[in-house]
Parts: structure tokens; sequence; C-alpha cells
């Protein structure tokens, strides 16, 4: 008996090990990519807004590491993090920043519009909040199949400024929907006068009216999201109550491609002392506590995830573009 606990305990040990591993790696990746599509940008091979995830990645790699494959994902305009933590290639990913045919979404969404409906990654959104009452009628979807899945809709603190927000988190109470509103709150939702919006903390006590559970999470620990997702699915699941979840982490980059990196609203000093939580060097450390990771292995993950994006990046270069009879296609009929 006590040979089987034991074999059991390191086996526990060993698929954390993996898990941890793995999200490191996401990170990784989610980082480079998003590093070399400032690059691509700033040479003026992507069009269009475009938002980076730097700095953010922890919440999309440490919340989605909990759902299946048959869960269901909706995003705002800051996308690209969620769709690849989702499986979704960085080849097709950087491919529709570029506009290119082999894009995610065939060269016609761009940054902000990713789908891949067959990992049931529903998009990046543009509108912000516009998406949180589609989050709801996923919900209630599954509900009405009588199914187990849930549905994680992001978006971040600026929308809880839009009605829709409070009707979505109203309704998914009163139906008790499984969904998992998960606000990422990076500190500086962006208005016209690029004015910071308070921390949604009254919002979290807010949603404890619609008799709905709610939690503070630190978005820079990845396992800390994890953890916090874990709980959030598993009451969806049993009993389809939805989550508040509001994950505190911070934008490395500016508000988008178009905004300086630390634009009139943010100190220098300010960024550099966030960049010491930095959730990529967070997770790594404790690998490394642990005795579960070296420098060199860190070097050879961060080598595979710099390799991925350089191929992706030459696919997009390579790609094709849409051709023009392309533009009335995905139109629905009259």
């Amino acid at each position: 008996m006590a040979t089987a606990t034991a074999r059991t305990a390191n086996a526990n040990v060993t698929a954390q090990t993996e898990l941890e591993r793995r999200m490191l790696r996401q990170m990784l990746l989610i980082r480079r990519f998003e590093e070399k599509a400032a690059e691509a940008y700033a040479l003026g091979k992507i069009g269009g807004f475009c938002h980076l995830y730097i700095g953010q990645e922890a919440v999309a790699v440490g919340s989605l590491a909990v759902l299946r494959d048959d869960d269901y994902v909706i995003s705002s305009y800051r996308d690209h993090g969620q769709a690849l933590a989702r499986g979704v290639p960085a080849t097709a990913v950087m491919a529709e920043l570029f506009g290119k045919a082999t894009g995610c979404s065939k060269g016609k969404g761009g940054s902000m519009h990713l789908f891949d409906a067959g990992r049931r990654f529903l998009g990046g959104h543009g509108i912000v909040g516009g998406h949180i009452p589609l989050a709801a009628g996923i919900g209630f979807a599954i509900r009405y199949k009588g199914g187990d899945q849930v549905c994680m809709c992001y978006f971040g603190e600026a929308a809880v400024n839009i009605g829709a927000f409070h009707e979505a988190l109203n309704m998914a109470s009163v139906y008790k929907l499984p969904v998992i509103f998960c606000c990422e709150n990076n500190r500086y939702g962006m208005g016209t006068a690029f004015e910071r919006v308070a921390a949604v903390t009254d919002v979290v006590e807010h949603a404890c009216s619609y008799d709905m559970a709610a939690e503070v999470v630190d978005g820079m620990d990845a396992l800390a999201v994890y953890a916090a997702t874990e709980r959030a699915a598993d009451r969806a699941r049993n009993g389809g109550h939805p989550t508040l979840l509001e994950v505190r982490t911070y934008r490395y980059m500016g508000h988008s491609m178009s905004d300086p990196l630390h634009g009139v609203y943010r100190t220098k000093e300010e960024v550099e002392e966030q960049r010491k939580r930095d959730p990529i060097s967070q997770l790594a450390l404790k690998l490394k506590e642990a005795g579960a990771l070296d420098d060199a292995a860190l070097q050879a993950l961060d080598a595979e995830a710099r390799a991925e994006t350089d191929e992706a990046a030459r696919f997009a270069e390579e790609s094709p573009d849409p051709e023009p009879d392309e533009l009335t296609t995905h139109v629905l009929a009259d």
C-alpha cells in the first residue's frame, strides 16, 4: 500500500511538473510571437489595429489549460494570446495578422478577429463589451442542449462600463449559465482621453448581488489563474453556475501599436517595476527551485518558441493574398 501511494504521489508530481513546463512553453511562444508581430507591424507588414498581449500571458495560458477541447472561448480584440493558448497554429495566426488567405479567418479578420470554429474559438471582437452577451448566448445553448461544456469569456476592465456587461451577468445568473466571465484588468482601460479606468473590485463585489461567484486573482501567476479557473469550471459543469474572475494583470506594451510604449498616462519606472513580476520569469523560477528546470532547458524551450515564431513569419510572408471573389464569401443569404 505504501509503495502504491508513493507511486501515485510521484505520478501527481510528474503530471504537475509537465503542466507547469507546458504552460511555460506556451507563455514563451506568446511572448516571442508578439515581439515578432510588433516587428512586422513596424515594417508595415501588418496593417490596421494590433493589440499585443505582452505581460498578460499567464491569464490565457493559466485559464485555457483547464478547459476541454469541447468547451468554448470568446474574446475581445486583444486575442492573439488566447488563440495561441487555445491551440490555433502560430502560422495561421500570423498569416491572419498579415491579411493572408492562409490565416485562421482567411485574411479577412486581421488582428482583432481571430476565429477557429474547429477549436471552438469564437473570436476576437472589436466592439468593447459587445461579445459578452454572446458568451451568455453560448452558455444558454449549452444549457438548452443539456451539455456540460463551459464558455470562457475574456474582456478588459473598460468593458464593465458597458450596460451589456451587467445585463449579460444578470441573465447568466438568473438562468444559471455555464459561463466564466474573465475580466483581464490590466489597469489601463483606454478611453478617448487615455484616462486610467479604476480597478473593477467594486464590480466584482457587485457581482455577488447577481448570486454569482466572484474571485480576484493574481494575473501574473499562471498557477493562481489555473486554480481559480478550475474552481470556476467545476461550478459551471456542476449546476451551470457562472463565475466572474477579476484577473489583475499588466501589459508591458502600449494599448495598441499606435500607443507609445509608456504613453502619457504611466511612467517608465512604473513599467520597469511591474517587470519584476513577469509571469514567465516567475514560473521559470518556480520550476528551477523545484529542480525541474535548469538554464539549458529554459534556453531550449525559448529556442523552440523563437523557431516556431520565425516559421510563422516566414509562412505568412510566403502565403498568398485572398482572391477578390473571397470578398463575398461567408455572407449570410438574404
